[in-house]
């Protein structure tokens, strides 16, 4: 194997959470016997298909139509390069994702002789609005509950799915999640398809003609804020590629490669472990793609053909009238149980998700030792409980979950080219020439990051500046 000088490649990471001793384990051969390894896609497209699709999907298609329908597919698929390729380093490297970005050059310090990356300190801010995204989340939920019960009480609705997270989420199990999370994107991928092919018998069936006039590459200037909120929101956002890194070692993917050797046999491993990982990243977006694009088709074909042009919660309440005009009552159901597997399956994956970055930060600043796991699954249990204890309160003293959902897509597409910047920068630095990404791959990864940058001036143009 080549060395270059000046080099800082990958080596032992000395973290027994990403790779304990003697868990190595050669790749399966062939597809069936992969299945048993995928996983962390089920968990994270129960985060990525939520409220974005739910209600900014929803909402653009009946503001513009048929015509940014390319807008939402391209959402949903420029981003799954950068889960796949930062997703590579942290399983090639057994990094975390916190630790992973404090190693990239910019040392910012925070106390006496200590300092972090920039991106870092970044990405811990943004944490923050992944917090207030919580209310509306839950507020969500519940608002798809009560279109089933309209005379229970709002609070005591939020209250009982807070608890009930606490419950499904109170031993800090890894298979108990991917289990939950299974039932749930079952039932919400299943119902969501159900739905629009139910639309397919009425008026409002979706036309060739209608699909053609969806890749017209259009844009509506008048709608950026929401088209932009759509693209930062729908497909696998900055905090789910975040999340996806810790779902994967969960899964045990850089323990089974194990630490870094070189040699033949260590490389061979790593390369089946990533077409595994290959494998459950396509999952991901044949998984997003399938509970996205109807959302779009029903706003589209829907309320934008009858004059409608409801916003936030307004757009699940008319797209559940509409049901039942057209469908009948029953249909009612059917639509709210969607909604609410959606919307609850993103509450539950968001603070799973957010119990594994926090022991990160509290390492990465100085305050935890890398090599106490026993504290880190403490600090997991602890978040696991106090999450939806914060999210009860947002959402019941802050009751604009479109806001809360706007503000956090926000910075999460503020933070998408800061994550592909990150990838590309490992890629180069840290991985050996013989586990590099082929150079298609990274040209397209420079590519989205061009793209990405472009999107960020949008929101800080159309945003901060527009709106302020």
């Amino acid at each position: 194997m080549a060395s270059d000088v000046g080099q800082d490649y990958i080596s032992d990471s000395g973290d027994r959470y990403t790779q304990p001793t003697n868990a190595v384990e050669e790749p399966p051969k062939g597809f069936l016997k992969a299945v048993k390894y995928l996983g962390p896609s089920v968990i994270v497209t129960s985060t990525i298909v939520g409220s974005g699709e739910v209600i900014l999907t929803a909402s653009l298609g009946a503001a513009v139509g048929y015509g940014m329908l390319w807008w939402i597919l391209l959402s949903c698929w420029s981003k799954s390069i950068v889960q796949a390729e930062l997703t590579r380093y942290i399983i090639l490297s057994g990094d975390t994702y916190i630790r992973a970005l404090n190693r990239t050059p910019g040392k910012v310090k925070l106390y006496k002789d200590y300092k972090v990356s920039w991106p870092v300190i970044l990405v811990f801010l943004s944490f923050f609005t992944s917090i207030s995204g919580l209310g509306g989340l839950i507020g969500g939920a519940t608002l798809a509950i009560l279109l089933m019960f309209p005379n229970i009480d709002s609070t005591l609705v939020i209250a009982c799915l807070a608890g009930t997270t606490m419950l499904l989420l109170g031993t800090g199990s890894y298979k108990r999640l991917e289990s939950v999370m299974l039932a749930m994107v079952a039932c919400f991928t299943f119902i969501t398809i159900l739905c629009f092919i139910l639309m397919q018998g009425t008026e409002y069936a979706t036309t060739i003609d209608q699909l053609a006039s969806g890749f017209k590459f259009e844009f509506y200037p008048e709608f950026a804020f929401l088209a932009l909120a759509a693209y930062g929101y729908t497909g696998v956002n900055s905090g789910e590629i975040a999340s996806y890194t810790y779902w994967c070692i969960e899964k045990g993917y850089p323990a089974r490669i194990g630490p870094y050797q070189s040699s033949s046999e260590w490389v061979n491993r790593a390369r089946g472990w990533l077409s595994v990982l290959r494998t459950d990243v396509w999952v991901t977006l044949l998984i997003l793609t399938l509970a996205t694009i109807p959302f779009y088709f029903l706003g589209a074909g829907v309320l934008h053909a009858t004059g409608q042009a409801p916003t936030g919660q307004e757009t699940i309440r008319a797209l559940s009238g509409m049901y039942t005009e057209t469908l009948g009552s029953w249909s009612l159901w059917v639509f709210a149980l969607g909604a609410f597997f959606i919307l609850y399956s993103s509450t539950v994956s968001a603070v799973a998700a957010q119990s594994r970055v926090l022991p990160d930060y509290f390492i990465e600043f100085g305050f935890l030792s890398r090599d106490r796991v026993d504290r880190r699954k403490q600090i997991t249990k602890w978040w696991i409980f106090l999450a939806p204890i914060a999210g009860f309160f947002i959402a019941v003293f802050i009751q604009r979950p479109v806001l809360l959902v706007s503000i956090t897509a926000c910075v999460f597409a503020l933070m998408l080219p800061i994550q592909t910047w990150v990838t590309l920068y490992l890629q180069k630095k840290r991985l050996p020439k013989d586990i590099q990404p082929k150079k298609s791959t990274a040209y397209f990864l420079k590519f989205t990051l061009l793209l990405q940058c472009v999107m960020a001036y949008l929101v800080l143009y159309y945003v901060v500046f527009k709106m302020s």
